[in-house]
């Protein structure tokens, strides 16, 4: 007997209507599928974070981050101070104008409840005065910051900012002290786990050709200057850009 009479090929028909039974099955799986989440990042700080009638680092540091192919957005509860005809838009900050360390650390528990970032970027240490004394008090006052983050969200990381230079002397004449206390804040809570990376914006930056009139507030070339510091510590810590995907 031949045993090919046994055989009963699948129609063509059948197969067809197989596929094309999978196929809508498999458009809305792929239709369903979570979008990967943004990475926020929160910058916190004085007025060199917020801006004013100067140039801020926030705006051509997120200009590196999406050209380089970086799913981020900023958070935060502020949308002062935008760069007028930017493509950007309104950037949210937690910028304060005039105020010091003590001040945002004041705030900090609600603001962060509000907006748990991801990866918060610390530049604060102006708005202080040298005879005062006060570099013990602003390390104090930035530890708290950073433990607080790290109770709302323990995956946080942190930013932590060696403050630019300034000519407005003698009253910031404690920021090189200030300098070197954070460094040693930052070696003293960073962990694997739990990172606190020193990000120098002092070396390099030149309040002679950095700053506005005041010697204080960075120019366009000295937001350039920081927002490429942040821009190489971000690199470091942020998931892989869709450009080293592809």
């Amino acid at each position: 007997m031949d045993n090919r009479s046994f055989c009963c090929p699948i129609p063509i028909i059948t197969l067809s209507a197989l596929l094309l039974s999978i196929c809508p099955l498999l458009s809305a799986q792929q239709a369903d599928a979570p979008k990967a989440k943004k990475t926020t990042i929160m910058p916190l700080g004085d007025s060199i974070t917020e801006g004013g009638s100067f140039f801020v680092y926030r705006y051509p540091l997120m200009e590196k981050l999406l050209a380089a192919g970086y799913d981020v957005e900023y958070v935060g509860s502020k949308t002062t101070q935008p760069v007028k005809n930017s493509p950007l838009g309104v950037l949210k900050h937690e910028g304060y104008g005039g105020r010091n360390v003590g001040d945002l650390a004041g705030m900090f528990k609600e603001l962060y409840q509000q907006n748990p970032a991801d990866i918060i970027l610390i530049h604060a240490g102006h708005n202080q005065f040298a005879d005062k004394g006060p570099v013990p008090g602003m390390i104090e006052k930035t530890k708290y910051i950073i433990t607080t983050a790290r109770t709302i969200n323990p995956k946080v990381i942190i930013l932590l900012a060696q403050v630019i230079p300034s000519g407005k002397l003698p009253k910031y004449s404690y920021i090189p002290d200030l300098n070197k206390a954070l460094k040693t804040l930052s070696e003293e809570l960073n962990t694997k786990e739990q990172p606190v990376l020193i990000v120098d914006q002092y070396e390099g930056f030149d309040w002679k050709t950095d700053t506005v009139g005041d010697m204080v507030h960075p120019n366009a070339k000295g937001a350039e200057k920081m927002a490429v510091k942040w821009f190489e510590a971000l690199k470091k810590v942020l998931p892989p850009s869709a450009t080293k995907n592809n």
